[in-house]
């Protein structure tokens, strides 16, 4: 199918979706949200697709974040429930996310990017919540995942003064997993891809499910005690029987995804 405003391609069982507005450095409006929510509904659906990654065209930004230009001339359309990219509100996608971020990721640009469960930056990537500086708020996640990602102090620096923090910085700080080549943020998240196409999907799923649901928790010993449904799935699985089977008999295993 083809998208206005991004490029969709399924490499196997890994989604590569691509911001394609680089004349304004990837910058999302409206319309943008609408096609990114159809997008990742799809990927959310379709058994065959395994891990998703986002990144943006050219080398210049990952996502410049909302379209300024549109808002000021009053044409801003309401996010859809998904929230910004079709990602940030989307609360209940298992499947992993790879942000492969090459260049400037600003405002709701870093915003998806901390939705998703791995950030692969090139060299010249750049990151900030500037939002305060133009009377805004990080308003799509960003005031609430950093200081849940990063040191709570750190965070509140970050968003406190909208500076650009570079990609290297941003590993310190434990935001970002890898930093790799400017030019290399794509083939380095699908690396990463490919280490987790060798784990079980239902697994892999049950996992990210149980990390996330039980830092919801008040308490460890309520997370440990708690079984979440994706665990509950995982058990019940063929997969959960290929593995250990695959292990004794040192060959890779087959998952099936069921």
């Amino acid at each position: 199918m083809n998208y206005e405003f991004c490029t969709v391609q399924d490499e196997g069982r890994v989604r590569i979706v691509t911001l394609n507005r680089p004349e304004v450095m990837n910058a999302l409006h409206g319309d943008c949200h609408v096609e990114l929510d159809a997008i990742w509904n799809e990927f959310a659906a379709r058994d065959d697709l395994w891990v998703g990654i986002i990144t943006g065209a050219g080398d210049r930004a990952f996502c410049a974040g909302n379209d300024l230009k549109v808002q000021a001339a009053g044409k801003r359309k309401p996010w859809q429930a998904s929230g910004f990219a079709g990602l940030t509100h989307r609360m209940d996608l298992d499947k992993p996310l790879i942000a492969a971020v090459n260049g400037w990721a600003m405002g709701g640009g870093f915003e998806i990017a901390l939705a998703c469960d791995i950030i692969v930056a090139a060299e010249n990537a750049l990151f900030a919540l500037p939002e305060p500086r133009v009377g805004l708020i990080a308003g799509a996640g960003g005031v609430h995942r950093l200081p849940r990602q990063i040191p709570q102090k750190l965070a509140m620096g970050m968003i406190l003064t909208g500076r650009r923090v570079p990609a290297a910085e941003g590993k310190e700080l434990g935001f970002v997993n890898e930093v790799v080549p400017v030019g290399q943020a794509l083939a380095g998240a699908k690396r990463w891809a490919a280490q987790i196409l060798e784990c079980s999907p239902m697994a892999v799923r049950a996992s990210k499910q149980a990390a996330y649901r039980g830092l919801e928790e008040a308490n460890l010993a309520t997370a440990l005690q708690t079984l979440y449904p994706a665990q509950q799935a995982n058990a019940a699985s063929a997969d959960y029987i290929e593995g250990p089977k695959a292990f004794a008999e040192k060959r890779k295993p087959n998952w099936q995804n069921k």
